[in-house]
């Protein structure tokens, strides 16, 4: 049971009525192949939220003044495509009402439902992934909807970009599109491959972030950490650059797997959360500014 809201906003900025922007929180992990516990990071991230700044410095903005929404969870324990059918009507019903929506995951097979829901819902649309793993398999583990195969499915969808990644199985290798993929060996240290990247998706832009693609020393909270992940900060640019140059439509961020013991991953997956929602409103120039 999810004790607060994102942010632990007022009703004033976190009523349905009020927000454009809906959290939409999935438990669900059901098809993890290693580390359980995604299903405990949605509430995690929420209440890590509770603890955060509202007003976020590089943009210089208040995004919760839109209002922020936390939704009921998405709770269907059973198999995989009876989750994503769900997700997919949840997420439909908030695009429906003109919502902004974000969901919160569990593990990566609930971002399925999310971009299906999108590609019915929104014209000329790509998916950007952030991930440490390429997740191109047709089916893994008896199922077409495991977390192996999520851009399998995006890519049945619309055009995707994939980067960060650094794990593939050789099965995997004959599905990515060369020019839409930037491995995370060849992408450390610069910021070149950024523009390059922006430049192939579409016009309206769907952002699934799974967080490992994180480096494991600011990000050791997930259910199949990979060694040579990317920074904080090579993130943000990178979204920054997105949010500025598309039209980001809506996310997910998925596979925090949390520990009680190191609380600063929540809290890092909660922050991302809101700064990426304050570069989407900032670029449209929605937002309240506070600065004077």
């Amino acid at each position: 049971m999810y004790n607060n809201n994102f942010g632990d906003l007022p009703e004033e900025y976190s009523s349905e009525r009020n927000s454009a922007i809906v959290i939409l929180p999935v438990p669900y992990d059901e098809t993890s192949t290693w580390m359980k516990g995604a299903d405990k990071g949605p509430e995690a991230i929420i209440e890590a939220s509770a603890h955060m700044e509202l007003y976020d410095i590089e943009t210089g903005s208040e995004v919760y003044l839109n209002g922020i929404y936390t939704a009921p969870p998405v709770t269907v324990n059973e198999t995989p495509d009876k989750m994503v059918k769900a997700v997919e009507q949840e997420v439909k019903k908030y695009l429906g009402k003109g919502k902004f929506p974000v969901v919160v995951g569990g593990e990566h097979s609930v971002s399925i439902g999310s971009m299906k829901a999108f590609a019915g819902h929104i014209e000329n649309l790509s998916i950007l992934q952030l991930d440490a793993h390429a997740d191109l398999r047709p089916y893994n583990k008896g199922s077409e909807f495991n977390h192996g195969c999520v851009i399998a499915r995006a890519k049945e969808c619309c055009p995707v970009v994939q980067a960060g990644i650094r794990s593939m199985d050789v099965s995997e290798t004959k599905y990515y599109e060369r020019e839409n993929m930037f491995f995370a060996h060849e992408i450390a240290g610069n910021t070149s491959w950024m523009e390059k990247a922006a430049g192939q998706l579409t016009e309206n832009v769907y952002i699934t972030i799974d967080l490992d693609v994180f480096d494991t020393s600011v990000m050791p909270s997930t259910g199949t950490p990979e060694p040579g992940g990317l920074s904080w900060y090579d993130v943000v640019r990178f979204l920054e650059i997105v949010a500025r140059a598309k039209n980001v439509v809506g996310f997910d961020v998925v596979e925090l797997c949390p520990n009680n013991n190191n609380k600063s991953p929540d809290f890092l997956a909660a922050k991302l959360i809101y700064r990426l929602l304050s570069m989407k409103y900032i670029s449209e120039n929605k937002t309240a500014s506070v600065l004077r």
